[in-house]
């Protein structure tokens, strides 16, 4: 794929540098002791503890009273696009959410299933703390160039999806089937590396990346998946039909159109310490929920494509915020070091070429191997953000 960043004259390795940090937070975390507000999120409720809190650390903990797993949203105040969010809350299990919140207006909301506009949406206040926010010194600098670094590898991943999914679409148009399956894949890493950054801008996110299981009654079914489906029609239902011209013209034109969207959003996008940890988490939420049980790329099996584009986007996130992680704690630091070099390895070893075995490839023993060890890293990466925030 290194076509598609020539064409951009763009170097990876440049905005992949590690973002590098030092020393400790300084946002007084003396006073975050009492800023625990409590949810429970049950098959029909979002019941949150407190709807006001004042400005600066914030931790929600998130009980999980229902039979399915759930997740937990802060909302900006359009109640759309996401500040934060928690993943993969299985029942009876608690997670927290842990952001920097700014005064201003917001809305929680919890999805039980993880699919459908959730419930419980409530507005959330943030009252002005008159609380410092910002770092100091050298500190303050160091998270300001990570933060920066960040935003160019994001829009980086973008440019690339930009440049990629036009050449997918025009291939799915042109009915060169061979070309755009081929491209299907390679294309869809720049997406899957930033997915957490996509998901924060509402519903362009389900317009692009939703899967067919997750549709609601009534809802129109548009993305790459929906195309992914017409690409494999064999791996479809029985008497699957396939689109006809104006279908698929339709479909890859609305696409391109939100992927340009989406690059027009992020030009303005700002990063802050605690949506690079708890993009890194949500990243790794995504292999848990998706890619490690091969229900993502339903009918082209090309999950562990996307399994490693997540990894790398979490990666670049965690080694972002390194060095900061080994003065707070290092143990923690050796923990992840390790744990994200035995995914790594695991991964390696399912390659072939640029690209990787198809996840209908796999045995048993190597998908209960992926997921035992995404599951040894979920753990401490969890804690990431409340070591570094709190």
């Amino acid at each position: 794929m290194t076509t598609l960043s020539a064409r951009f004259g763009l170097t990876a390795a440049a905005t992949i540098a590690a973002l590098a940090l030092t020393g400790c937070v300084a946002n007084n975390p003396a006073e975050t002791a009492d800023k625990t507000i409590t949810v429970d999120s049950s098959a029909n409720d979002c019941a949150v503890s407190a709807n006001e809190a004042p400005s600066g650390n914030l931790v929600f903990s998130v009980t999980n009273s229902g039979d399915q797993v759930t997740e937990f949203y802060l909302l900006a105040d359009d109640g759309l696009r996401i500040v934060g969010e928690v993943e993969n809350i299985g029942p009876g299990i608690t997670r927290d959410l842990v952001v920097i919140v700014q005064p201003g207006d917001y809305f929680t909301i919890c999805k039980p299933g993880m699919i459908g506009e959730g419930v419980g949406k409530t507005a959330f206040t943030v009252t002005d703390s008159g609380a410092d926010l910002s770092f100091s010194g050298d500190i303050e600098a160091q998270v300001e160039a990570a933060n920066a670094n960040y935003k160019s590898y994001v829009k980086d991943q973008i440019e690339n999806l930009v440049v990629g999914t036009e050449d997918f679409a025009a291939a799915y148009i042109a009915g060169d089937d061979n070309a755009a399956r081929a491209l299907y894949a390679p294309t869809r890493v720049f997406w899957e590396r930033v997915e957490t950054v996509a998901e924060s801008f509402g519903d362009l996110d389900p317009r692009m990346d939703l899967r067919e299981a997750d549709l609601e009654d009534g809802q129109e079914w548009t993305g790459w998946h929906a195309i992914e489906k017409d690409l494999w029609p064999a791996d479809a239902e029985a008497g699957f039909a396939a689109y006809d011209q104006s279908t698929r013209e339709s479909l890859a034109s609305q696409l391109v159109a939100d992927t340009n969207t989406l690059y027009s959003n992020v030009q303005e996008l700002e990063f802050t310490l605690d949506q690079q940890t708890n993009g890194a988490i949500g990243l790794l939420d995504e292999v848990a929920s998706g890619k490690v049980t091969g229900e993502e790329e339903f009918w082209s099996h090309t999950d562990l494509w996307d399994f490693q584009a997540n990894i790398d986007g979490a990666r670049v996130l965690y080694e972002g915020v390194r060095d900061i992680l080994v003065e707070k704690d290092a143990e923690l630091a050796a923990t992840l070091d390790a744990e994200f070099e035995q995914l790594q390895s695991l991964l390696d070893a399912q390659k072939v070429g640029d690209g990787f075995r198809l996840y209908t490839e796999l045995s048993t023993s190597e998908i209960r191997a992926f997921s035992d060890q995404v599951n040894a890293l979920a753990e401490p990466l969890s804690r990431l953000t409340a070591v570094l925030v709190l």
